[in-house]
């Protein structure tokens, strides 16, 4: 079942954007100068012909003044960017196993920041693919329907978030979800790192850009639902979580309608981590840098039960040794959730094939 949880009316006409665009602070000054002015000076010299050079003077004024932007409108992004992503239509879909996802668009942000650590610069322009990703964070119910043993520290509710969860036993999961809906595995087991097949249309772990894009949802603020004094209306962090995990889908959903993208856990990446990457990273689909082979660390975004408001940005990165030859991993703040890239004319024939007995339904806050 999928269905449009986001639609703006008329969204992207030239023309509205063009007759309704704001006027400058400097058009305002000239408007008020051309309005004023030809009056006080009338008053006072009450010529015809300085009324008609004053009316001209301010008609070539007023349209200089309404000519130049705005601040708004100087940073009205280019068609495909993120922040116009966050406007279109965001698709909510089921899928075969009955988990919900979210498609998001492809587009173009600004990733990473000159304002945090020194790992999240320098900020760089990086192009996304559409892709698919989970509405919520993989929970212990969904992680034992896969056959896999639930290594959380919690097990006190089958909707809290699966934690404790070594990198490739998330990756096992992606392949045995994968499995279970007739799709091909993008993670090859025989290899050392189980190396990831990116053109496979099963599931797997974000990329860390995929990951911020999806976070960011169109903003280039910390949070994208503005100051961090609202950061406890969105996520579970160490100021309200009482030092433990909640069921997932509790908080509000971000722009793009996820959840739990601040807090709860921490989530996998498929990068490895390189505090230096950002210099290099190239501006399409960026996977990350290559494996170094010894002292490996992947990358883990959105902070946790423990963290700090500032360890919860969406442009914070962390690396976290995986644990897959750890007998006893005990971070219990790494979780993750799945995205998976459809194939061509998939995700319309979901929107096709939906149920005809679907009427409209809002949209749910809590994983089923």
């Amino acid at each position: 079942m999928a269905r449009a949880i986001r639609n703006r009316p008329g969204f992207g006409r030239k023309s509205e954007l063009e007759v309704n665009r704001p006027i400058s602070k400097g058009a305002r000054t000239f408007l008020r100068a051309a309005i004023c002015a030809p009056a006080a000076l009338l008053q006072e010299r009450r010529g015809p012909r300085t009324l008609l050079w004053l009316c001209g003077a301010s008609a070539i004024f007023l349209l200089i003044g309404c000519e130049k932007s705005s601040p708004d409108s100087q940073n009205q992004l280019k068609p495909d960017s993120a922040s116009e992503v966050k406007s279109s239509a965001l698709i909510e879909v089921k899928t075969k196993s009955g988990i919900e996802m979210v498609s998001i668009p492809g587009g173009e942000f600004v990733m990473g920041s000159d304002r945090g650590n020194p790992d999240e610069a320098p900020p760089h322009k990086v192009r996304i693919s559409a892709f698919l990703i989970d509405k919520f964070e993989v929970t212990h119910d969904l992680f034992t329907k896969a056959q896999l043993p639930n290594p959380s520290h919690w097990q006190d509710g089958p909707k809290k978030p699966v934690e404790r969860v070594r990198w490739r036993d998330a990756k096992q999961y992606c392949n045995e979800r994968s499995l279970l809906e007739g799709l091909k595995p993008c993670y090859n087991e025989k290899t050392m790192d189980w190396d990831c097949d990116y053109s496979a249309n099963g599931y797997r772990l974000p990329t860390e850009a995929e990951w911020e894009y999806a976070c960011r949802a169109g903003s280039d603020q910390p949070y994208d639902f503005g100051s961090a004094d609202k950061l406890r209306q969105y996520g579970w962090c160490g100021e309200n979580a009482d030092q433990r995990t909640h069921p997932a889908g509790q908080k509000k959903a971000n722009a793009f309608g996820i959840y739990d993208l601040y807090g709860n856990v921490s989530e996998w990446c498929e990068d490895v981590y390189s505090p230096t990457y950002y210099r290099e990273s190239p501006p399409v689909d960026p996977t990350g840098p290559s494996n170094p082979g010894k002292d490996v660390k992947r990358v883990i975004r959105g902070g946790s039960w423990k963290s700090s408001a500032a360890q919860c940005r969406a442009t914070v990165r962390q690396g976290e040794r995986t644990g897959d030859a750890d007998a006893c991993f005990s971070t219990d703040y790494c979780g993750f959730r799945c995205v998976r890239r459809p194939a061509a004319g998939e995700l319309q024939q979901m929107l096709e094939t939906r149920s005809h007995d679907s009427g409209p339904q809002s949209s749910s806050s809590a994983p089923r």
